[in-house]
């Protein structure tokens, strides 16, 4: 079933006329976004340098204690303090003002990827991107908040209700699909995930869509027919263009801490991750996750989830990122 959806014209955003928010604008609303983030992590980071007069062992200590309560997992942990440890050790470091400026430099570094706006855009048919994650990380949501992203962008939008698996996410996507104005291509419960996605890719190809936004079934890493479900629907588009999906974008819950990277690392086992949305960031103190999950992935965040209204997904920025943790 194919659902059309036509915009009024006279709503939609000239080219030039959207307001683009400042770095200022974004740092505040990231700010009071991470609020409990900042309470475990960033507020308790530059603490410990209050009337520090020299880099000692207890401030080593009291930091590594810190990101670890903060989420950045032990791995990530070591690697910045290792990172810091030898700056002091060549004396490029000597005072504990120069150590904090360093860690956020340093965070900064970590997680400073290339993100989806450079990627290269195919030409000739849509830019396929396939949705994968759990359930209840807030996968059809995000695609809802995407497509209004998008479509502020001045980009044509398809969704294809790939997560044939459970019917009310189909009629949750058409949902989407009526509030964005934009064509949703469905079946009905329990058909072939691949063959909608398949049929959505040739409607929007035909249309001359921009974008095809493709929801999938959410799935624990340990269910491996519907992992498996995933491998099937990536063949079948590669039978048609060997480079697709173009972006395979992997949903993670921020407030699950460590469990998010648990669930990235088994995700990226069967399909080849190429960026990530973290959700929830404006709930949890857990925000520490981020740079465990670029650092051990080496894969860029493209997008965060920091509020429920539909604007409240970021285009994730490094510098923006750690300056709204460490802002006062």
């Amino acid at each position: 079933m194919l659902r059309i959806f036509r915009r009024d014209k006279s709503l939609e955003p000239q080219a030039g006329a959207q307001d683009i928010p400042s770095t200022a604008g974004l740092v505040g609303k990231l700010k009071a976004s991470l609020q409990r983030t900042r309470q475990q992590f960033s507020l308790h980071v530059t603490n410990l340098f209050l009337g520090k007069k020299v880099i000692d062992t207890g401030l080593w200590e009291a930091l590594e204690t810190t990101l670890l309560q903060a989420d950045v997992g032990v791995s990530t942990t070591k690697r910045v303090l290792d990172n810091l440890t030898l700056r002091v050790s060549r004396q490029q470091i000597a005072e504990p003002a120069a150590l904090l400026e360093a860690l956020k430099a340093t965070l900064i570094e970590l997680v400073d990827k290339p993100g989806l706006a450079h990627r290269p855009r195919p030409e000739g048919r849509p830019w396929v991107y396939l949705l994968i994650g759990v359930n209840g990380a807030g996968k059809t949501t995000t695609i809802g908040k995407l497509a209004h992203r998008l479509l502020n962008e001045g980009q044509t939008l398809m969704l294809a209700a790939g997560d044939t698996f459970r019917a009310a996410a189909i009629e949750q996507l058409q949902i989407w699909g009526e509030r964005n104005h934009v064509p949703v291509v469905a079946q009905h419960p329990g058909a072939d995930s691949a063959a909608v996605i398949f049929d959505a890719y040739m409607s929007a190809k035909a249309r001359e869509i921009d974008i095809l936004l493709a929801d999938t079934a959410g799935r624990l890493h340990t269910q491996q027919p519907l992992m498996a479900e995933l491998q099937k629907v990536k063949r079948v588009l590669m039978k048609h263009d060997p480079l697709l999906p173009d972006e395979v974008i992997l949903i993670l819950d921020a407030s699950i801490g460590q469990n998010a990277l648990i669930q990235a690392r088994e995700f990226a086992k069967t399909m080849q991750v190429t960026g990530i949305v973290l959700t929830k960031l404006d709930g949890t103190a857990k925000g520490g996750v981020v740079f465990a999950i670029v650092a051990e992935l080496n894969v860029p965040i493209y997008y965060i989830g920091v509020g429920e209204a539909m604007d409240d997904l970021e285009v994730f920025d490094a510098k923006t990122f750690v300056d709204a943790l460490f802002a006062e």
